[in-house]
């Protein structure tokens, strides 16, 4: 008996170990035209990479307009930074961003027309990655 409590419990402490070591995903996806939202969705983005999580952005919808060169938004206090720059900030550390595949054609904006870094989003690519068991998804 003792020895089948041993074996569990170093089953379940290695099993919780494996499940700490996998690696976690976070898919922010912003669709606000709220620089005050779109913000906060990017303080919680830097905030997870920070914490070593893989950070993917998705922007639709008026969200998108923080992938257009020129286009800039309101300074927001504390650190006195626009949603742009903390996009910025995201990519420079590894995030992945895109626009969603039906911003460009609706706005008659073209590939060009976004920051340099920033790609056009594959719906199926977006479906296979929210599909993985270690991706969380924050909507803005």
């Amino acid at each position: 008996m003792k020895k089948v409590l041993v074996t569990l419990v170093l089953g379940c402490f290695w099993a919780l170990q494996a499940n700490a070591d996998t690696a976690s995903e976070l898919l922010v996806t912003v669709n606000s035209a709220n620089p005050q939202t779109q913000g906060m969705a990017l303080v919680l983005a830097t905030q997870a990479m920070e914490q070593k999580v893989g950070v993917r952005v998705l922007l639709c919808s008026e969200g998108g307009q923080l992938a257009v060169k020129g286009k800039e938004s309101a300074v927001l206090k504390p650190r006195n930074v626009t949603p742009n720059q903390m996009l910025q900030g995201l990519m420079k550390a590894g995030a992945k961003v895109e626009v969603c595949a039906l911003f460009l054609p609706n706005s008659d904006l073209k590939p060009a027309d976004l920051i340099d870094g920033v790609g056009v989003a594959k719906p199926a690519d977006i479906a296979a990655y929210l599909l993985q068991g270690n991706v969380k998804t924050l909507t803005y």
